[in-house]
């Protein structure tokens, strides 16, 4: 789930656009005449990930209600699916059959363009111009040839979300800024018998992203590009960043048995440990604050300690210390979807609709004119950590496409496991390159 030139959006991010650009394959891009659409009955699916109950969930619920009251021609059908089970099997299953959904979560990069390749896309490139000027160059995420196949909602980088509580009362007195001072607090929650940190190895990708940001901080920028763009990994610091994440696992920060913790499902996953006082810290995406207050047994409590800080950085190492690790949500429109689906796209990404889901404190907005949804602190601060990155590289397994992506994965999950290696998670990136 991983971004590029100086965006002008509500987030302002720094894009780069050099993997955006290898794509091919789809139609031509047919805007309906303006006489046709909405006059004929249409039932539109729609699939996302907000799948549990929250806010999320509701006001994805409610665009859609507000939408039909707008356009009472068309219906929408939505199933709000989980994200590893919505990515990993139900879509790509879907998109292989003859009845794919019309409207579903599209997460750019490696994976729109393979999904452009395979032809599953409309291009809506003439239709949604005055929607891509306005979010700006976020958008080209979800470009591939030069041509538009899907539009974010949500865009914002990664961090460390902590429990502010824990942190005064080990006597930690203020974020980390470094790896070292990281180490450091780790050492002062144990010594208060907190765990330091939770993580959801048990659904693979949470435990990736450590991984990811190890490389982020070994890797050169211009290493990280060319690999996006080439598939190639013979940089010496893909390997750094297995060796960086096997030292850090080995000074055990994160909770007992986590090689089986899910991600972000209940209270006993690591989110839920986060939320719920049973750990001080998690890795996790601007998203995190909505799954948190969805499995939080005392959200009240939960908005009182809850803060987060930028991925620390590492004394001495060839990456940019000020780069970060982030990404969105968007959604994309089936190839033989009716042209309204492109209409309810433009709609989500409408400024109303957008201060809306900010509101909600999910995720950060994409267009210009929703940044006054934001709200809550540790968003904000989100929001102004994502404005001062230097760089923002897209999550890797989206950046290197799912084949690449998922062998990746796969490799860095069995050094959590204990039975893998730096050189292993190289090596299958390179296997699955060659594919």
């Amino acid at each position: 789930m991983a971004i590029k030139h100086r965006a002008t959006t509500a987030l302002a991010l720094s894009i780069t656009t050099a993997l955006l650009v290898a794509g091919c394959g789809g139609g031509e891009s047919e805007a309906p005449a303006e006489s046709e659409l909405f006059k004929n009955p249409v039932t539109l699916t729609w699939w996302h990930n907000a799948s549990q109950d929250g806010p999320g969930k509701t006001y994805w619920e409610k665009v859609a209600k507000d939408f039909n009251t707008l356009h009472p021609t068309v219906t929408i059908e939505i199933e709000a699916i989980e994200t590893n089970q919505l990515q990993r099997t139900r879509l790509p299953a879907a998109l292989l059959s003859n009845d794919p959904p019309d409207i579903f979560q599209a997460w750019g990069g490696g994976e729109i363009r393979e999904q452009v390749e395979a032809d599953y896309l409309k291009d809506i490139t003439d239709q949604v111009q005055a929607e891509v000027a306005n979010i700006g160059s976020s958008a080209e995420i979800w470009q591939a040839n030069g041509k538009q196949y899907g539009l974010p909602f949500r865009m914002g980088i990664e961090g460390i979300w902590y429990n502010k509580d824990m942190f005064e009362r080990a006597g930690i007195t203020a974020p980390p800024t470094t790896f070292d001072e990281l180490n450091q607090a780790v050492t002062k929650l144990k010594a208060i018998n907190v765990v330091p940190i939770a993580v959801g190895a048990g659904d693979k990708w949470p435990a990736a992203h450590w991984w990811y940001n190890f490389a982020l901080r070994a890797c050169s920028v211009d290493t990280l590009k060319k690999a996006s763009t080439d598939l190639v990994f013979d940089d010496p610091c893909f390997l750094k960043a297995g060796e960086d994440l096997k030292s850090f696992i080995g000074t055990e920060p994160f909770q007992p048995n986590f090689i089986a913790t899910p991600g972000q499902n209940d209270p006993t996953s690591a989110n839920g440990m986060l939320a719920n006082g049973k750990a001080a810290m998690e890795l996790m995406g601007d998203w995190n604050k909505g799954t948190l207050e969805t499995v939080a047994e005392k959200p009240e409590a939960l908005s009182k300690f809850l803060g987060w800080f930028p991925v620390p950085a590492i004394s001495g190492s060839a990456g940019d210390p000020k780069a970060a690790l982030g990404g969105g949500d968007g959604f994309a429109c089936a190839k033989n979807a009716p042209a309204e689906c492109v209409e309810f796209l433009k709609y989500i990404v409408s400024p109303e609709v957008q201060k809306g889901y900010a509101e909600t404190g999910t995720g950060l907005p994409v267009a210009k004119g929703a940044e006054a949804g934001v709200a809550d602190p540790a968003l904000k601060s989100i929001l102004e950590a994502t404005t001062g990155a230097t760089y923002v590289q897209l999550w890797l397994d989206t950046a290197f496409g799912s084949t690449v992506g998922n062998a990746m994965n796969d490799a860095i999950v069995a050094i959590f496991a204990g039975n893998g290696t730096p050189q292993q998670v190289v090596d299958a990136m390179k296997s699955a390159a060659r594919k």
